[in-house]
């Protein structure tokens, strides 16, 4: 009975802890971007700073100059990007126009062959449905980035994000192994191996995905971004940089990059060179993709299936705003490393397999 009790007040202790912790989150979350970002980045760079260390290098100085570099190299790239991105959309923005017009007689001949085989009232009915689905659509969507920059507190997150996330990024590079000790310390004793060991697990989901699946990112944008380019399509930067930032949620990157590209490809020219150029492009960048840099740079399995990984960044923005995104794929390592953890438990357990006192197996 003793034992019974026990296990309920831990159970209620750990409760009540989440409950907190959850509490803080939403009621500080306006103010947690620079912080989360900070974290981030410093997590992102603390592999290259331990091995600055095992050059005999201290701490402080490695954490100082990795992320002096870090940033340096983010301000030259915008510095570089900034303005060829300009020039493309605004490029484009003056041939929209003559763009549209080239969509609506390439996809003239295909309404034709529509309406030779629906009546008026099927064309009518199609075209209500799709105004529904497309009123739907946009509506959910400026509903969701709506509160994906209201709910950031954008205006004030920027400039936090500019003078904070530096200062932040600094002090966990250099006090990470102190903060990971002190947590440590902090462990019930009884159970800090298991933590361990689940802390390990989840350490290693966030390893691969996150810092594998940053560098893959920046892989694929430069790759489609360069690529797109060269054979001549207009806002080719723009949108090869969006289709590889984006590859972070499955399949999305390389479906909306090819699905833009080649639709832009044929309202540019007239024939089909252009198209089959541009989704020539999508085609090695989805096979270096496969089998190459995914499996050098992310891992074989990194325990997070695509659709999880959809639900939570989708579920992340709506509640949290970018702050969300932020945090969606950490939370959903973690939720995902406990999923399992309780799984075994439950399975390895007298509940799974019956054998409980007074009960028998059928």
């Amino acid at each position: 009975m003793a034992v019974e009790d026990s296990k309920t007040g831990n159970l209620r202790f750990w409760l009540i802890g989440l409950a907190i912790l959850l509490a803080l989150l939403w009621l500080l979350h306006g103010v947690l971007l620079p912080f989360v970002a900070g974290m981030a980045i410093a997590y992102f760079l603390d592999p290259v700073v331990r091995r600055f260390g095992r050059l005999g290098a201290s701490r402080t100085v490695a954490a100082l100059v990795i992320e002096a570099a870090f940033f340096l190299v983010l301000g030259l790239a915008i510095v570089i990007l900034a303005p060829l991105i300009e020039d493309q959309v605004v490029h484009f923005a003056q041939k929209l126009p003559a763009y549209a017009q080239a969509l609506l007689r390439r996809g003239e001949p295909l309404w034709r062959t529509a309406t030779a085989y629906l009546s008026a009232k099927d064309i009518d009915r199609l075209g209500t449905a799709a105004g529904d689905y497309a009123g739907t659509a946009v509506g959910w969507l400026g509903h969701f980035f709506t509160e994906l920059v209201s709910g950031s507190l954008m205006v004030v997150n920027v400039a936090m994000l500019v003078f904070v996330t530096p200062v932040v990024t600094f002090y966990l590079l250099r006090d990470w192994p102190s903060v990971t000790a002190k947590v440590d310390h902090w462990l019930p004793r009884p159970h800090a191996q298991v933590i361990r060991q689940q802390l390990k697990a989840i350490d290693d989901i966030l390893a691969g995905f996150l810092r594998g699946q940053a560098l893959l990112c920046l892989v694929l944008g430069s790759f489609y971004g360069l690529g797109l380019s060269l054979v001549g399509l207009d806002l080719g930067l723009v949108v090869g940089f969006a289709a590889g930032l984006v590859s972070f949620i499955p399949y999305l990157g390389t479906v909306s990059g090819f699905v833009v590209g080649v639709s832009l490809a044929l309202a540019q020219s007239q024939d089909w060179t252009l198209a089959a150029m541009v989704a020539g492009v999508f085609l090695v960048g989805n096979l270096l993709e496969g089998n190459v840099l995914a499996p050098k740079l992310v891992g074989e399995k990194i325990g997070l299936h695509p659709v999880w990984v959809i639900f939570a960044l989708l579920a992340g923005g709506a509640v949290f705003g970018f702050l969300g995104i932020l945090l969606a794929l950490p939370v959903a390592a973690v939720v995902g490393v406990l999923a399992r953890f309780a799984l075994a438990r439950y399975m390895g357990s007298p509940i799974y397999s019956g054998d409980l006192p007074g009960e028998r197996a059928p």
